[in-house]
């Protein structure tokens, strides 16, 4: 029964994906529209058609491979400069494309300023940042609901445990030798239930301050205050240590820094619309990190599996994947519903906002190519105006086509090669 329970949620979580990837390719249509774009498609999925609708001068519908979507808008390639030179064979390529392109568009839509190549730059750039800024907003309205109903469990600047030594990073053991130096915070005098109020004269406010001067500290002077059994105490002044410690970014590194010895008690806090700002700013800073390691990460997770190795929990996801961890979440026995509920919306939420994140990355055919391409139109523009030189027209996105197909072709090895390592080495975090 939990299996089935398991794939049941697993097949409601793929589906949501699929509305945000919707609303994703709905956020460039409605802007486009809104500046006179022609738009002659809107589908969901890829490969064979399955269902379309005609509904003005736009074809909504949807296709068997419903693995993303796309927003088809007219006039992505400008015509090519009547000024060129002898063609080349990168220009060959991007003619093939862009007469592709221009069988469809029309002596009237030219006319008219129907094309997306003829738009204000700010306009293009709207056009193609409103498909990841809704992305973001769906991770605003998940987040805020999360921290305003629920609440997200926040550690404190409340001492839970003491840490009696320092043990080197590389051991595997969590018992104290004869030779680990005792820590800092045992040094101290630190004690279970102790609220940490000043750390060198600094107030603290929250355990992440707390822990930014910890770090920033590293092998000086430490005068903790500490509110105990209703009275203030200062303790006495001890010396952090530098060691390796957990990467606030970066689940999997290491950094060295300050060293205390201590762990917080974390309690559910809840909160309005700011703290879900700063929630999702900590999950933007690690999605850059693993956006920056995802060729890496995919390669890593490809080896283990065909090694055989344990799946680690901070290991790149395809769809498939984290559509399971979601079923798994839900179904997991011993689990009150509002905490399943929340793990399920919470992973939902940080995949919209990496889906964001990532289609800003600047290269084709992602959103953040053409945000580029516009950006450096514009630029060139610019320059030729004060130099006093003849307009050099609109910037021809199609030579680019070389990069997007490349770009295209890493993604969905990629994509396939998680699909593959998800079903046969699933993530197990329950």
């Amino acid at each position: 029964m939990e299996t089935v329970a398991t794939v049941g949620f697993a097949i409601v979580f793929f589906l949501f994906i699929i509305v945000s990837i919707g609303l994703h390719e709905i956020g460039h249509m409605v802007p486009a529209k809104l500046f006179g774009v022609r738009v002659p498609q809107y589908f969901i999925g890829f490969g064979p058609t399955l269902f379309s609708r005609t509904k003005g001068e736009t074809q909504y519908g949807f296709k068997a491979f419903p693995l993303g979507g796309y927003v088809r808008l007219l006039g992505m390639y400008p015509p090519a400069s009547p000024h060129a030179g002898k063609p080349s064979r990168l220009a060959e390529f991007a003619d093939e494309a862009r007469a592709a392109e221009w069988d469809e568009i029309s002596d009237e839509d030219v006319a008219n300023n129907r094309l997306l190549y003829q738009k204000k730059t700010w306009q293009r750039v709207v056009v193609m940042f409103a498909g990841p800024f809704m992305n973001i907003l769906i991770c605003f309205a998940i987040m805020w609901g999360i921290v305003g109903f629920y609440g997200t469990y926040q550690e404190q600047p409340i001492i839970a445990t003491v840490s009696a030594c320092v043990l080197p990073a590389t051991s595997t053991s969590q018992t104290c030798g004869a030779n680990d130096p005792k820590s800092p915070a045992a040094q101290a005098g630190l004690k279970p239930g102790d609220t940490v109020v000043a750390f060198n004269g600094t107030q603290i406010t929250s355990y992440t301050q707390l822990t930014t001067l910890i770090r920033d500290n590293m092998d000086g002077a430490a005068t903790l205050t500490v509110l105990r059994g209703g009275q203030t105490i200062t303790l006495p002044t001890v010396h952090t240590m530098v060691n390796q410690v957990a990467s606030d970014t970066d689940p999997t590194a290491t950094v060295q820094a300050g060293f205390l010895g201590v762990t917080p008690e974390e309690n559910l806090v809840t909160g309005g619309p700011g703290d879900a700002l700063s929630q999702m700013w900590t999950m933007t800073q690690q999605s850059v990190v693993a956006l920056g390691k995802l060729p890496v990460s995919v390669w890593n997770s490809v080896v283990g599996m065909v090694e055989q190795q344990p799946r680690s929990l901070d290991s790149p996801m395809s769809i498939v994947g984290a559509s399971w961890v979601a079923g798994e979440a839900v179904s997991a026995p011993g689990i009150d519903w509002q905490a399943k509920v929340v793990m399920f919306a919470s992973l939902l939420a940080s995949i919209n906002l990496f889906l964001a994140l990532f289609n800003l990355v600047p290269l084709p055919p992602l959103d953040g190519g053409h945000i580029a391409g516009a950006a450096y139109d514009w630029l060139r523009r610019q320059v030729a105006k004060l130099r006093r030189k003849v307009d050099p027209g609109p910037f021809d996105t199609a030579k680019w086509l070389p990069v997007a197909y490349a770009v295209t072709g890493f993604l969905i090895i990629c994509g396939v090669a998680l699909i593959v390592v998800d079903i046969v080495s699933p993530l197990n975090p329950f």
